[in-house]
């Protein structure tokens, strides 16, 4: 195929907007059998990377050859985030948090020729791009491609550059596939010509890469021998952003339709005029734009701010955010006005945006409103560090800001390089290792008390061989046994011990599972076994690579080398063993009838109930709950057969295993699968089948962190226990009501009734006889000229009540009286008094306000509080004060409405 200019009526109809231009490459490649495929969450299911960074990470599966590809062919528009050049967001101009990737795949189908033709065709003949203003790259040694580029596409060879394996070798590891690429670039400044030798595409000013064709052609083993692959694959990569920047001919990817709408947007908020701004304002108004793109699309896909893994990043994001737009001026919270522009930005595109538009508006209102108060505090400490002109931050100050006020270090960097200063980063990361140290030594101490003779036995003693999967009793042999905290050789009956065995069936605490209780028993040879040792094990942990037994020996010596018999209580095993299987089913139940993005936070299993903690930004709704108890009711029912297996972590990823976010796992991992329910990583005890369980029960949902949910329930036999004890509370409310079970609730209700009357009919006596105490007051009031002046003192009167008096008594004097009232509601409660005041329309007119005029009395008493000029209400703390505070209030007012009488004479 010929190199060619595209004809004028072709390049009149090239697709120009982002929208356009996304479109126009799937359309292309779904016309040349290519299964078009949505895009993938930014949270991935590979656990080796926190979010989705490269267009082919869905795919990467299937070019491991660990799944079965979804077509021999596909395409895609992948939303990407990478923050690893978060420093060069706004400030070049195609750097990006957020971005989206365009691609076309082969799975073992076509290769090379295809894949650099059809790009080739896509570049000039669908977005029309002159041939000129085109440059190739390829591997140094791939003579295939640059043969393929000047032969068949026609590309002239001034024009086709060699680079090394750095730029132009692709490699998903160490080992495994691997491949050549070859790179098509823009060139902005053709006239400067190709000079004597290869073209510097490195000059950013003049080139851009916008598509990246991956030939996935070897496998490369330990040796680092490179073999063909018996299936070659194509992976591509063409960056929307980018095109847009080209076909739009705007300078940067920022001021493409893409990104600019949400720029305008902050320049707004702002009262600022990005083309007016210098390029210290623009860069924030970009950071403003590019981040707003990337903390919608995160917390869409389930993501909640925290301080751990891909929660962290958009914490950070959020805060860089808030951050630049102080920098502008904006210092009203202005989150939820950008992820509702980046919302109708990207809807078109993304429509689930919409959907979880409730839970976006949420979290970016939560975090902001969090982190200006930590900014507030950070930014004044900071000013006044850098009010003393320092030649830097010091690493100790740096790290006050972070541990005591929780400022990120990367603010701290940005604002002292707005000032032209550095950070000492090394003498930041000695104060947080100084900070490690003195944890580890606080660790120390306490464990010299617990378990700290085991930790330093461990470095010696082999790791406990674990047998509690097959068997619930086992022979084992004392290996280390501590005695009030010191190691001994022996113990006695009564001592608390803690002793370590070479094998055991008790399982140690960990994954959120309790450990097991029970008992070691054991005798010397040829005694009775009413002789023998008896060790009652009260809790089981996990030190390391050692399993501990906490007790106490109930009966009986023990001796380090002595054999026992380690029995598991099975009554609290089976206890356990249920509430840990049903915890695997209400994940799986939360992602099929809530969200699919739910994922774990953390987990209780133990004897009396399970505890799930769950991101997610809105509380389950009580239908939904009862929708997850029926569905997990309904597994338990169903009779599923559990298969436990132990595989390589990678397969079992492929094969859906759900593993715990943060949690490192070996490369050989244990799964248990509940067949067409639920598969996890888990090392914990699980039932053998589901019916096992016998039934479930949601016990409570409550919210117990921003962003995190939590369910309490009951399984199996601690279901029976729940059942009694509520059971029992319906008795005992049956016979103080004297009513039947099922009448209980209406009982309430009434008695409800009955007291809401109760206290309305209280309410309104204290009204009543408030007027008419206040009404003994009226004779009181005092002529000022053409106004009246009423200030009194009335105790034993609620703060409603007394502005109903004050009311009713101006109302009562006429529309040139002031009445100021105060007192305690409850004499025995000093430390909360009430004040009202009511102005008439004469006395508002000549200047005095009640709102502002009872305020400053509240004041005088420890308090504050306002209103309406006309009415109003006010609350303080000091009894002794409100005697003298209303004294001055009568003054102040006869002073105010006596000059205003002079002034009107």
């Amino acid at each position: 195929m010929a190199a060619t200019t595209s004809s004028r009526s072709e390049r009149l109809s090239r697709p120009h907007s982002g929208a356009e231009i996304r479109e126009a490459f799937l359309a292309f490649y779904e016309a040349r059998g290519h299964r078009r495929m949505a895009s993938a969450s930014l949270v991935p299911d590979d656990p080796t990377v926190l979010l989705t960074i490269a267009g082919m990470l869905p795919f990467k599966p299937v070019f491991l050859g660990q799944a079965e590809p979804p077509a021999a062919r596909a395409t895609s528009s992948q939303k990407c985030i990478r923050t690893n050049d978060i420093e060069n967001v706004g400030r070049t101009a195609r750097h990006h948090t957020f971005f989206e990737m365009l691609g076309n795949f082969s799975f073992g189908d076509y290769f090379k020729t295809e894949a650099m033709t059809w790009a080739w065709e896509l570049a000039t003949t669908v977005f029309g791009l002159d041939p000129k203003h085109l440059v190739v790259s390829v591997f140094r040694d791939d003579d295939e491609a640059a043969a393929i580029w000047r032969d068949t596409v026609g590309v002239d060879p001034r024009r086709i550059v060699r680079l090394g394996e750095a730029d132009n070798f692709w490699v998903s590891g160490p080992t495994g596939p691997c491949g050549p690429c070859s790179e098509i670039y823009y060139d902005f400044s053709p006239e400067l010509g190709d000079g004597d030798g290869p073209l510097d595409l490195e000059d950013d000013s003049r080139f851009i890469e916008f598509y990246n064709l991956v030939f996935m052609q070897f496998n490369r083993d330990a040796e680092g021998h490179l073999t063909p692959l018996e299936k070659q694959n194509i992976d591509t990569g063409l960056g929307l952003e980018r095109m847009a920047q080209i076909l739009q001919g705007v300078p940067n990817n920022y001021e493409t339709d893409l990104i600019y709408p949400l720029i305008e947007t902050a320049a707004t908020l702002a009262g600022v005029n990005y083309r007016q701004l210098d390029a210290r304002g623009q860069t924030s108004l970009k950071v403003i734009g590019d981040h707003s793109r990337a903390i919608t699309q995160l917390i869409a896909d389930g993501v909640t701010a925290s301080n751990l893994g891909r929660g962290y990043i958009l914490r950070r994001l959020l805060r860089r955010v808030v951050r630049h737009g102080r920098l502008l001026g904006i210092t009203t919270p202005f989150l939820t006005a950008m992820g509702e522009a980046a919302i109708a930005l990207m809807v078109d595109a993304y429509p689930q945006l919409v959907e979880r538009r409730e839970a976006i508006m949420a979290e970016l209102a939560r975090e902001e409103a969090r982190f200006l108060e930590t900014l507030e505090r950070g930014e004044k400490l900071l000013a006044d560090v850098l009010s003393t002109g320092p030649s830097q931050i010091s690493g100790e100050q740096a790290f006050e800001l972070y541990d005591t006020y929780g400022f990120p270090l990367e603010l701290t960097e940005e604002i002292a390089e707005e000032h032209g200063l550095a950070v000492d980063l090394a003498g930041f990361e000695a104060a947080m290792e100084a900070q490690r140290q003195r944890a580890k030594a606080a660790t120390v101490r306490l464990d010299l008390t617990l378990q700290g003779a085991i930790e330093a036995m461990a470095e010696q003693l082999p790791a406990t061989e674990f047998r509690g999967y097959e068997a619930l009793e086992h022979p084992s042999q004392v290996m280390a046994l501590v005695v009030n905290g010191e190691p001994a050789q022996g113990a006695r009956a009564g001592d608390a011990v803690q002793i370590v065995l070479d094998s055991t069936p008790f399982y140690g605490e960990s994954g959120g599972q309790i450990g097991d209780r029970g008992v070691l028993a054991g005798g010397a040879p040829g005694a009775g076994a009413e002789a023998g040792v008896i060790v009652r094990i009260e809790a089981v942990s996990l030190q390391r690579k050692l399993i501990v037994h906490h007790g106490r020996i109930e009966r009986g010596e023990l001796a380090l080398g002595d054999t026992v018999t380690a029995r598991v209580d099975r009554s609290c095993r089976r206890r356990v063993q249920a509430h840990h299987t049903a915890t695997h089913l209400l994940q799986a139940a939360l992602k099929q009838l809530v969200d699919p993005s739910i994922a774990q936070a953390g987990s209780l299993v133990d004897f009396e109930r399970l505890r799930f903690d769950f991101h997610s930004p809105r509380a389950i709704s009580p239908d939904d709950l009862e929708r997850i108890e029926e569905r997990i009711n309904g597994w338990i029912a169903d009779a599923h057969a559990l298969e436990v297996r132990e595989m390589e972590l990678e397969r079992a990823r492929s094969a859906g295993a759900v593993a715990m976010f943060g949690e490192k796992y070996a490369d050989t991992v244990r799964v248990v699968d509940v067949p067409g329910v639920s598969m996890e990583l888990c090392g914990g005890t699980h039932v053998a089948n589901t019916a096992e369980i016998g039934l479930f029960r949601i016990v409570s949902e409550s919210g117990v962190a921003a962003g995190i949910r939590r369910i309490e329930a009951v399984a199996g036999p601690a279901v029976l226990d729940y059942l009694k004890e509520r059971d029992s509370v319906v008795r005992a409310l049956g016979d103080r009501f004297k009513v039947q079970p099922g009448e209980i609730l209406e009982r309430v209700g009434s008695l409800q009734d009955e007291l809401r009357a109760s206290t309305r009919a209280l309410v309104a006596a204290r009204s009543e006889l408030a007027l008419a105490r206040a009404s003994a007051l009226a004779a009181g009031a005092r002529d000022v000229g053409a106004f009246r002046v009423l200030v009194a003192r009335l105790d034993g009167v609620e703060g409603a009540a007394l502005q109903t008096a004050a009311q009713q008594l101006q109302q009562g004097l006429g529309s040139a009286a002031a009445v100021v009232l105060g007192g305690l509601p409850a004499p025995e409660e000093p430390a909360k008094l009430v004040l009202a005041a009511a102005f008439g329309a004469a006395v508002i007119a000549a200047g005095p306000k009640a709102g502002s005029f009872i305020g400053a009395v509240a004041k005088r008493c420890g308090g504050g509080g306002g209103g309406r000029p006309q009415l109003a209400q006010a609350g303080g703390r000091d009894a002794a004060a409100l005697g003298p505070a209303l004294e001055q209030a009568s003054a102040d007012l006869i002073t105010q409405l006596s000059e205003s009488a002079t002034g009107a004479s």
